[in-house]
């Protein structure tokens, strides 16, 4: 045992450094679970409203879908009336399978540009590098 003070940096009755780290730790690991579960109540949250907001574009889908086919007939009752019920229902075909035709063409040229992950699927292939030392230039 030294006799020297500044070799033994506890106070008389204060707590030592492994008490300290204990608490540190103790501190952390509180801090933690605190923060995981305020993620889980923020992501509920989030589900929640994401859910309420589906829901309602569900909703609006349909009345969507009612109101074209609503104003499909409507046409199709209004053209009737010049030239017949059915050359009338013929054109209100032909122009909705024109519409029908234009949006899909739109939508798979639309799903033809997406390029999924380029930047994550690169990096995920380097992790094996970088764990073993190497930076993935050598490819």
């Amino acid at each position: 045992m030294s006799t020297r003070p500044e070799a033994d940096t506890r106070q008389p009755g204060g707590p030592s450094v492994g008490e300290l780290l204990s608490d540190i730790s103790a501190d952390i690991s509180t801090l933690i679970r605190q923060e995981v579960e305020l993620a889980k109540a923020e992501l509920r949250q989030s589900a929640t409203q994401a859910g309420k907001g589906a829901g309602l574009l569900g909703g609006a889908t349909i009345f969507g879908h009612l109101a074209v086919l609503f104003l499909a007939v409507s046409a199709w009752w209004a053209l009737g009336n010049e030239i017949g019920r059915g050359w009338s229902a013929l054109i209100v075909t032909v122009v909705l399978a024109v519409i029908a035709g234009v949006l899909a063409m739109q939508g798979r040229k639309e799903m033809q540009a997406v390029s999924g992950l380029p930047t994550t699927a690169a990096t995920i292939q380097k992790i094996p590098d970088a764990v073993k030392g190497n930076d993935g230039s050598m490819r």
